[in-house]
Parts: C-alpha cells; sequence; structure tokens
C-alpha cells in the first residue's frame, strides 16, 4: 500500500510540472502572472468543487467543525497562496538557479523537520541516520537535476548575475533566506491540508477548501498589483489546454492530501518533488503545452537516479 501511495505522490508531482508550462502560456495571453493564477486558482476551484458535492454532497463543513478546529487547520490555502507569490517576486530579484533551489530546499528540510516532531497531526518519525544521508544524497541529486544544467549554462548564468546585479547585497541576503521560508511554507501547506483532509474523512472537501482559500487570496493579490482581470478578449485567445493547469493544480492539492496522513510529509514532499523534476524533463523533451523544447541531458538523468537512491534511503534503510 505505501508503495502505491508513494506513486501516487509521484504522479502528483508530474501533474504539477504540467500545470506550470500550462500557467506560463496562459500568463502571456492574459499579460500577467497573478491573473493567470488566479484564473489557474478559480478553475481549480470550480472543478474541486464539483468533485467535492458529487463524493460529499457537500461543500463547507458544518459550523460545529469549524468552531472545534485550531486556527491553524484553515491556513492551507493561505500558505500556498504565498509560496505561489513569492515564486513570482523571487524570479525577478534572484535568477532562475536560485528561484529553483532554495525554496525546495526550504520544502525538504521543513518536510523532514515536520515528521520528526509531528508536526500539525502527523505521525513522529524518528531521525535516523539513513534519514538524514537519504537527506542529503536527495538534495545532492536535485541540485544534479535542476541546478546544473542551468549552472553550466552561461547565458542562464550570465542572466541570473545580471537579475542579481540590480538587487543590494543586504536586500539580495533577505530575499534567499525567504525562498528557502517560502518552500518551508509550501511544505507545511501539504502538511495541514492533509490533517485537514483526515479530519474531514473527506480528502475531495478538504481540497477545496484549501483551493477556495487561495483563489481568494491570489485574486485579491491580482487586484491589487494589475488593477484589474483578465479581459474576455484577452481569454479569447486562449486554447481548450489552457484551462487545464487549475484542474493538474486541484488533483495536485487532492493527491497530496490523500496520501500524506499515511506516507507522511516528507515522503509525499520527496516523491512529489520527483515527480515535478521527471515531469519537466519530459516537457523540456517534447516541448509540450507550447513550451521551450530542448534535449534532456545525461547530468539530469543522473541527478534522477541519484534522487531515487535519497527515496530509498529514506524509506528503505
Amino acid at each position: 500500500m505505501t508503495i502505491v501511495l508513494m506513486f501516487v505522490a509521484l504522479l502528483a508531482g508530474f501533474m504539477l510540472a504540467n500545470q506550470n508550462p500550462i500557467n506560463a502560456d496562459l500568463k502571456k495571453i492574459v499579460g500577467s502572472p497573478f491573473g493567470a493564477a488566479a484564473i489557474s486558482f478559480g478553475v481549480g476551484t470550480v472543478f474541486l468543487g464539483i468533485l467535492a458535492l458529487v463524493v460529499n454532497h457537500a461543500l463547507l463543513p458544518s459550523l460545529s467543525f469549524v468552531g472545534s478546529q485550531p486556527g491553524w487547520i484553515w491556513l492551507g490555502g493561505v500558505l500556498g497562496g504565498i509560496y505561489l507569490t513569492s515564486n513570482v517576486l523571487l524570479f525577478a530579484r534572484l535568477g532562475a538557479i536560485q528561484t529553483v533551489i532554495l525554496p525546495i530546499l526550504g520544502q525538504i528540510l521543513m518536510g523532514i523537520i515536520i515528521d520528526t516532531f509531528g508536526w500539525f497531526g502527523g505521525n513522529v518519525l524518528p531521525l535516523t541516520f539513513f534519514r538524514v544521508l537519504g537527506v542529503l544524497v536527495l538534495i545532492a541529486g536535485v541540485i544534479v537535476a535542476v541546478v546544473l544544467p542551468g549552472f553550466l549554462n552561461r547565458d542562464v548564468r550570465q542572466l541570473d548575475a545580471d537579475t542579481q546585479a540590480s538587487v543590494l547585497q543586504p536586500t539580495l541576503l533577505g530575499w534567499r533566506l525567504w525562498a528557502v521560508i517560502a518552500g518551508a511554507l509550501s511544505a507545511m501547506q501539504q502538511a495541514i491540508n492533509g490533517h485537514l483532509g483526515a479530519l474531514l474523512q473527506a480528502p475531495v472537501q478538504g481540497s477545496f477548501i484549501s483551493f477556495l482559500i487561495g483563489f481568494i487570496l491570489i485574486l485579491l493579490v491580482s487586484l491589487m498589483v494589475d488593477k484589474r482581470l483578465p479581459s474576455w478578449t484577452d481569454l479569447q485567445h486562449a486554447q481548450i489546454w489552457n484551462w487545464f493547469g487549475g484542474i493538474l493544480g486541484g488533483l495536485f492539492v487532492l493527491a497530496t492530501i490523500i496520501v500524506l496522513p499515511t506516507i507522511g510529509a516528507g515522503m509525499t514532499i520527496t516523491m512529489g518533488l520527483l515527480g515535478q523534476i521527471i515531469g519537466s524533463m519530459l516537457v523540456q523533451q517534447f516541448g509540450w503545452w507550447r513550451s521551450m523544447k530542448a534535449p534532456v541531458s545525461l547530468v539530469q538523468i543522473l541527478g534522477v537516479v541519484v534522487m531515487i537512491v535519497g527515496v530509498g534511503l529514506i524509506k528503505f534503510l
């Protein structure tokens, strides 16, 4: 059963990897990353709402349930909105490489902390030598698969250097710290959502609540930043598949809510990241969703293999 749930988490990461280029293409159409995110969250909310009505015959929990739970149980959607907004801001200040690796580092470390101390209603998993070794190997695999290809590309290095040159060093350090914190918030979001779904005994309803809160937050951010919503004229240029991003995001949240109470936050996050990286490599290889097409390198494949070794050390030793 554990292996099956690990595969579900892997598939969830794969879906998220496909959501990213879909939303990136939508951003070009509506002219704003926040507007594209609001549309994606809106579609995901409607999709999960319909699913919740079909499966649970209800969208929201009872007032007695709401009153009996701690306030932090509703923060999953808020943390997801903060993480999404942070990624947009970080890219313009840190460049591509650090915007990818620093949040991932925060996700992995927070996932281990959550499991070690049993935060957010999770089971306690002792921090053994092999778990620590597995995490180090996993991080090494992420660096090889994600960071090294970009670092070996002189154009990417120069673009990142030019981006960071416009930011003062103390401010740059603050943004790097926030990148790690944003990744940690993303891990906390998944743990909170998993606990909410377990308490409700209704993963679909928990997913809907998280997405609804995130949609409200990102919609407010979009209105504050863009001062407008995407027009119908903009949306007429969208392809049918441009609307799939929110559905894939909703399925990602639903999958993590289902698997996290059983396999833990650390393994859910780890398998999700592995799925994202494999999915991104396939998107890159075949140029799916009008993304830039580029062949997968041996370095990227090596990085994935190292990550799988890290997963094995964490889970099976």
